[in-house]
């Protein structure tokens, strides 16, 4: 299945392109009585996002309590900490919102449980669930190509059997992490790259063309593929 390049001007125009387009989705999911199942990432632009979708009218077009969250990748810093995608999503959207808590799955926060442990936790969360298929899944793209915490060269990627792993020595800051695995990722309906910089530029461009050197060349959706790009981002692309 071919994916679908959706470029718009620069990031705020991006991220409302993005947020009116989820927004829509979630309505179409619910308009056919299911419980939408959102996958959140993080970042500057993901941020942007969710604060629109806060600040929309239209989001009262939602019944918030029929979405249940998941996360595809997380800081594994103390709860609370600015710099968790937990903590990110709660300040600019979920709290704005009527979310029904027990439908909020945040990855577990570092309590000194270590980060092999909360990825078990996490799994075991997503099997006790039930849920087998996201309906969207939002993925950022580093520079150097990675999605999630799936970052190039490191032995996570090869991961086939858990459906979340501790990702140790990040080449990031913080170091410690928990991300969902490739085949996890890979039950999601529909997968969108939300990205936006020319310093994504060159990672975009290897994404779309399939160069598996970089891993946001790896998630498809089952039914579609979305790279929702400003035209920085989109400088490289032939």
């Amino acid at each position: 299945m071919t994916a679908e390049i959706l470029r718009n001007r620069d990031a705020e125009g991006l991220a409302h392109a993005v947020a009116a387009r989820l927004i829509t989705r979630l309505i179409d999911v619910q308009a056919g009585g299911g419980i939408a199942q959102l996958v959140l990432t993080g970042g500057r632009v993901a941020a942007k996002v969710y604060g629109t979708v806060a600040d929309s009218p239209a989001r009262h077009a939602i019944d918030w309590r029929r979405v249940e969250f998941w996360w595809g990748d997380e800081r594994f810093l103390p709860a609370g900490d600015p710099e968790r995608n937990e903590t990110q999503a709660w300040d600019v959207l979920l709290s704005h919102v009527d979310v029904d808590p027990a439908l909020v799955h945040p990855m577990p926060a570092d309590s000194g449980q270590g980060a092999e442990a909360a990825a078990e936790a996490y799994a075991a969360a997503l099997a006790a669930s039930g849920v087998r298929t996201f309906d969207v899944l939002m993925l950022g793209v580093g520079p150097d190509g990675h999605v999630a915490s799936l970052f190039p060269g490191y032995p996570e990627l090869a991961e086939e059997d858990a459906w979340a792993v501790a990702v140790h020595d990040s080449p990031k800051p913080p170091p410690t992490r928990v991300s969902l695995t490739f085949p996890t990722l890979a039950r999601s309906r529909e997968v969108w790259f939300v990205v936006s910089g020319e310093d994504k530029a060159e990672a975009v461009a290897k994404g779309v063309a399939g160069d598996t050197s970089v891993p946001a060349a790896t998630p498809k959706g089952l039914d579609r593929t979305l790279w929702l790009i400003d035209d920085a981002a989109a400088s490289q692309l032939s």
